[in-house]
């Protein structure tokens, strides 16, 4: 399916979740406002029930006290008045009505008793604005506010005390369901699935693009797969194709490569035949320089196709050991050729009480560093970087420089030709030093090192050391 099509199904599926969150929440608003403002209507009319005798409000029950319970109200033992709340909680409001009102002058007494708290009514009974009958709205209003199940004990003037029994109208039972809750939790679950699909598409790019970033290292795959939108298969499929022509072109580069090379074989051995048969040392050494030459650049051209290829398969080596057979190969030639040992490890322990310092212990670094790699082009790899050295320098120190994830080889030479900014634009093909006129070579060596280091997910560099120029070889273990 097309990003853009799925990206609109989430956009509106998104859309329709925040509106639907939004207008249950607003539901839930408008039903709690609803509620608080109907017990504050019961209490407008609760006051005239009480004051005048009128009905009461749907929903309050007023019950007369009989005199025994009187006497109780009287001593204020309220809490005895209601066995079931347990423990009592007794809130004390009066509230005085207006003189111009025909039942003028007199004290409407309330207790409010709940088994839950105590209500905060100081505002009401302190407050000079609004009626009597506004004040006992907003006492019923509050009750309405707070979950508890409250009963009110009220007395008007002289008259007998009531008991007023509202919970149908500001109880638990009587507050309408909170869906701000699951408003919340429909808009938060919307919210993960987009972003889960957001991430899941991510990702899908995200992998892809690591993918195709290593797939000139070890173990890269000929093609690539993807369970992503449509418009990423599309990319992988594009990618694919360009991956295949490319080896395509490649394999038939080096077809015809080796077949020049082949080729030129016969019409080379003639050359060296006939060169032999001149009577001029002079001449005939020149003429077979040529011949050498023009055959040692078609070599050396055929060796860095084939280093593209990726011909060789990875394999698990020792690189220590690859380091050693290589260095002690130039050794025996009498090259200037060293390997220098790899620094002890030092261990730092932890404080200590009794110790002022930290104790410290060297590991020696005995094992072997192991990594995945391809031993023939990483030989030829290391062989160009010591003819490098010992070409611009007088002698080559290699070095080896492991870590968890990337493993690096050092080789120093002892020069004061070229430095770090300079070897790094020898890195291109068929780029050759200040001493190319002196010295062998076809300015491929450098290239191949440095395609060698990228097949393994890695780098070449160069960087000025203690002594002189010093080639860094950095290589991914796994």
């Amino acid at each position: 399916m097309r990003l853009r099509a799925v990206g609109s199904l989430w956009v509106v599926a998104g859309f329709a979740a925040g509106l639907a969150a939004a207008a249950l929440w607003g539901h839930s608003l408008r039903m709690w406002d609803r509620h608080l403002t109907r017990a504050q209507m019961a209490g407008l009319i609760l006051y005239d029930a009480l004051g005048e005798g009128r009905a009461p409000p749907p929903g309050v029950v007023l019950t007369r006290l009989d005199p025994a319970a009187a006497r109780l109200a009287e001593a204020g033992a309220f809490d005895r008045l209601e066995p079931g709340l347990r423990p009592a909680y007794v809130t004390n409001l009066s509230l005085l009505t207006d003189s111009a009102n025909p039942i003028g002058g007199a004290v409407l007494t309330l207790r409010v008793v709940s088994d839950d708290l105590r209500y905060p009514v100081s505002g009401i009974s302190a407050g000079r604005d609004g009626s009597a009958p506004e004040k006992l709205g907003q006492l019923t209003r509050m009750l309405a506010a707070y979950c508890s199940e409250p009963v009110l004990f009220a007395r008007f003037g002289e008259r007998a005390w009531q008991r007023v029994d509202g919970r149908a109208l500001w109880g638990c039972a009587a507050a309408p369901a909170d869906l701000r809750l699951p408003a919340a939790l429909l808009a938060a679950f919307a919210l993960a699935v987009l972003l889960s699909h957001v991430g899941q598409v991510s990702a899908a790019f995200d992998t892809f693009a690591q993918a195709l970033r290593g797939r000139r290292r070890l173990g890269g795959p000929e093609a690539y797969e993807s369970d992503g939108p449509d418009e990423l298969r599309e990319i992988v499929a594009a990618v694919n194709s360009y991956l295949e022509a490319e080896r395509d072109q490649l394999a038939k580069r080096a077809v015809v490569l080796s077949g020049v090379s082949h080729d030129l074989g016969t019409p080379a051995t003639r050359l060296r035949l006939r060169a032999a048969l001149i009577a001029d040392e002079e001449l005939r050494s020149r003429l077979e320089a040529d011949i050498d030459r023009m055959t040692g650049m078609i070599e050396s051209v055929l060796t860095y196709t084939r280093s593209e290829l990726n011909l060789e398969t990875p394999r698990q080596i020792s690189l220590s050991a690859l380091l050693d057979a290589v260095v002690a190969d130039y050794q025996d030639t009498g090259r200037p050729v060293t390997l220098r040992e790899a620094a002890p490890l030092v261990v730092e322990g932890g404080h200590s009480v009794f110790l002022a310092r930290r104790r410290q212990q060297v590991v020696a670094e005995t094992r072997p560093v192991l990594v995945t790699a391809r031993p023939i082009a990483l030989s030829r790899a290391l062989s160009n970087l010591i003819d490098n050295a010992l070409k611009y320098g007088r002698r080559a120190t290699v070095s080896l420089e492991a870590r968890a994830e990337r493993v690096a080889i050092l080789v120093e030479d002892e020069g004061q030709g070229c430095r770090a900014a300079e070897m790094e634009a020898l890195m291109a093909p068929f780029r050759r030093g200040a001493n190319a006129a002196t010295s062998d070579g076809f300015g491929l060596g450098l290239t191949i090192a440095a395609t060698v280091a990228e097949q393994h997910g890695g780098s070449l560099r160069f960087e000025d050391g203690e002594r002189g120029l010093r080639a860094r070889l950095e290589l991914q273990r796994g």
